[in-house]
């Protein structure tokens, strides 16, 4: 079988982020094949509503990701409230209490770097409704590898500020309104890596 030209993807999120999620993570069909990961601005004391609801409305599997807990395919992992959630170059999850970034832990950034070092270009990143910067370093990070960008179009999302500046700050694939994300990424996680590409790609 080929490999598929994507391996993961990432998701940053804040203002308005309940409500984007609930559109699009229980469309996503049974058997998709790429691991996400999402970075949502929460309150430190949060409780873990957010995957336990997600969970509930979804045929994948989501959930709270766990320090050292390998990144595993067709899975949603949600940083936990309080904790910046880094990808290690051997693709499992490590969870820190390191400063805020852009005034948030979990911070948007952290997650999409340290996801570019472990996935370079067969990453796709995605920055959604927000009302702060966070996510647009990182996206370009995801950009600058190789990788696939999206941004939701700031003039449908519930707070424009965080895609616009995501814009401002990269050129990006695709700009979307959030109905069309799944349908995006379905298509996107089907694709597989182009043949010239396998001789150089790691096991």
């Amino acid at each position: 079988m080929q490999p598929l030209r994507y391996q993961a993807i990432v998701i940053g999120l804040s203002a308005g982020g309940m409500q984007a999620l609930k559109l699009f993570i229980p469309v996503l069909p049974a058997g998709f094949p790429l691991p996400i990961a999402i970075a949502q601005h929460v309150e430190e004391h949060s409780d873990g509503f957010l995957a336990e609801y997600l969970n509930q409305n979804s045929v994948l599997m989501v959930k709270e990701a766990e320090d050292k807990e390998p990144v595993c395919a067709g899975y949603i992992y949600i940083a936990p409230p309080g904790y910046h959630l880094l990808v290690e170059k051997d693709r499992t999850f490590s969870l820190s209490v390191d400063a805020r970034v852009n005034y948030c832990r979990p911070s948007i950034d952290v997650l999409f770097e340290s996801a570019v070092d472990a996935f370079g270009d067969t990453l796709i990143g995605v920055v959604l409704t927000g009302a702060n910067a966070d996510g647009s370093r990182g996206l370009k990070a995801v950009k600058d590898a190789g990788g696939y960008a999206i941004v939701q179009n700031p003039a449908t999302a519930e707070a424009l500020y965080m895609p616009a500046a995501a814009l401002e700050a990269t050129p990006v694939d695709s700009v979307i309104d959030i109905e069309e994300l799944a349908p995006l990424l379905v298509r996107l996680g089907s694709q597989p890596r182009p043949e010239r590409e396998d001789a150089h790609a790691c096991g």
